[in-house]
Parts: C-alpha cells; sequence; structure tokens
C-alpha cells in the first residue's frame, strides 16, 4: 500500500530514463522560492529502490528543493512493484500536464508510449493520457513531419501547432512552409498556406449567404457578402470578436456594437478611394 512519509533530499534519486531532459533554471528557482515560502504542497512520488527511492514524478521540486536548501520532502512512496511501461506513464502522464515539457520533449514521450505498447492506437494514448483526440493528434503531427521539421521543433524554432499545419503534405510542400515559419510567419499563416497546398488547384466553395447554428447555444451566426469561403467566414469572425471584445472592454452593449459597426460600415463605405 502507498504510504505518506518525509523523506531527506538526498534519499531520491532520479530516474535516468524520465523523459525530461531539460530545465529551465529562472523557472527551477521561482518554484523553489514558492516551496520556501509555502511549503512543499505536493509530494513527490517514489518507488523504494535499495536505501533510496527512485523519483517518477518531481524531478523539478527535487531540483528546486536541492537549490534551495530544503532537507526534506514529503513522498509517496509506492510499494507497488510497477512495469517499466506503468513507470515511464506515470512520469509522461504528470510532465505533459504539469511539467510543460517542450514539443519535442512531448512528441518523443508519446513516441515513447506507443513503442511501449505497440497494440495501442492514437486514442488508446489519449486516454491513457487524459487528453482530447485533437490534442493528441497534434502531439504526434510531427511523426508526419520530414527530418527538418524535427531538427528545427527540437531546436525550438517550431512548435507543436506549426508542425500540426504542415503534416499530411508532400515533403516538398512541408520544406516550403518551414522557410515560411523561419522567416516570421505566424501559425495562421502556415494554416492557411496548408490549406491551400492541401485544396491544390481545386477552387474554393463560396456561397453568398452561411448561415450557422452553434449546437451548445443554439445562437445562429449569420453572414452575407459576395462569394464567402470556408476561410473568408473563418477571418470575419475572428474580425467580429475582436470588434465585439473592444466594445465591451470599453464598456457597450450588443446593441451599441451593432450601431458602432453600422457606422463603421457606412464610413468605410463613403470613405474616397486612393489611386
Amino acid at each position: 500500500m502507498a504510504s505518506l512519509q518525509t523523506r531527506p533530499r538526498d534519499w531520491f534519486k532520479p530516474d535516468p530514463k524520465q523523459p525530461r531532459t531539460s530545465y529551465d533554471e529562472d523557472e527551477v528557482n521561482r518554484l523553489g522560492e514558492d516551496m520556501l515560502a509555502r511549503g512543499v504542497l505536493v509530494p513527490l512520488l517514489a518507488r523504494p529502490e535499495g536505501n533510496h527511492g527512485i523519483i517518477i514524478d518531481g524531478w523539478r521540486r527535487w531540483l528546486a528543493a536541492g537549490k534551495k536548501g530544503i532537507a526534506e520532502l514529503p513522498v509517496i512512496i509506492t510499494d507497488k512493484t510497477q512495469t517499466d511501461m506503468e513507470v515511464r506513464g506515470i512520469q509522461i502522464a504528470t510532465a505533459i500536464h504539469r511539467a510543460d515539457l517542450t514539443g519535442f520533449e512531448k512528441w518523443m514521450a508519446c513516441k515513447e508510449l506507443l513503442s511501449l505498447n505497440p497494440d495501442w492506437q492514437l486514442a488508446d494514448l489519449a486516454k491513457f493520457l487524459h487528453l482530447g483526440a485533437s490534442a493528441i493528434t497534434k502531439l504526434m503531427s510531427p511523426s508526419k513531419c520530414s527530418k527538418a521539421w524535427h531538427e528545427a521543433l527540437e531546436a525550438g524554432r517550431v512548435g507543436i501547432g506549426d508542425c500540426y499545419a504542415a503534416a499530411g503534405l508532400p515533403e516538398a510542400e512541408q520544406a516550403a512552409l518551414l522557410t515560411m515559419k523561419l522567416s516570421g510567419a505566424s501559425r495562421d499563416d502556415l494554416a492557411q498556406a496548408g490549406r491551400k497546398h492541401r485544396n491544390g488547384a481545386k477552387p474554393p466553395i463560396k456561397l453568398i449567404r452561411v448561415k450557422c447554428v452553434l449546437p451548445a447555444s443554439g445562437v445562429s451566426i449569420i453572414a452575407s457578402g459576395a462569394e464567402l469561403s470556408l476561410d473568408d467566414f473563418i477571418e470575419s469572425l475572428g474580425e467580429a470578436h475582436k470588434e465585439a471584445k473592444k466594445a465591451r472592454d470599453n464598456g457597450g452593449d450588443i446593441k451599441s456594437f451593432q450601431s458602432l459597426m453600422t457606422a463603421k460600415s457606412k464610413k468605410r463605405q463613403y470613405e474616397p478611394t486612393s489611386r
């Protein structure tokens, strides 16, 4: 049965197979300051090995304690015999949820879990880590990217979301997106470029009027214009979202927001076009 105890810091030993391979010095210092001020609020998790305990979860807290001279740490010592997969699963799950691994480390950790469980599908991985299917799809998207993307992700020059925008494209087209990203393109720019690549020469479907009923609230959103594509609709919703937030922050209500947008539209309509 697992038990909560207090052990000296030098009783603990880091697991050489843990998923985290680096840490932020300032972040660990801030964690140590918080532990000094409020105590160690979350116990470490360890398994006994000889005269020591191998850290399953809590490596950063252990590091922070060493930097701030905290001599003892609370720990939950598990007496359950765990397989490598069970230990790794605990480490990866807690790291992904709380330790802010880099995108590259998260991807590699998920790959390792899948390799330890060759019968797993992505749905099994999502269930084990208590993450949504879309989050797991994004975390695993680098697996569909080229080696150049892997190197950029490891170096911190791109993120998981950027890899997701490139995944599924042919390698030659992925190279073009990577060049865009390294030249300063935003994630939205990459997503839009990726959609264009996937659509190829096929012209997008356009409508004059779009009506969308939101399933959760039942609210209807209506947009009309000259040949609206789905990308046009998305960009319009984004613009409306920004304008509505601005109006709310300035103390407006829904009625004044509607009047303001009508006035802005009319002003733009009658503004002279520069030549």
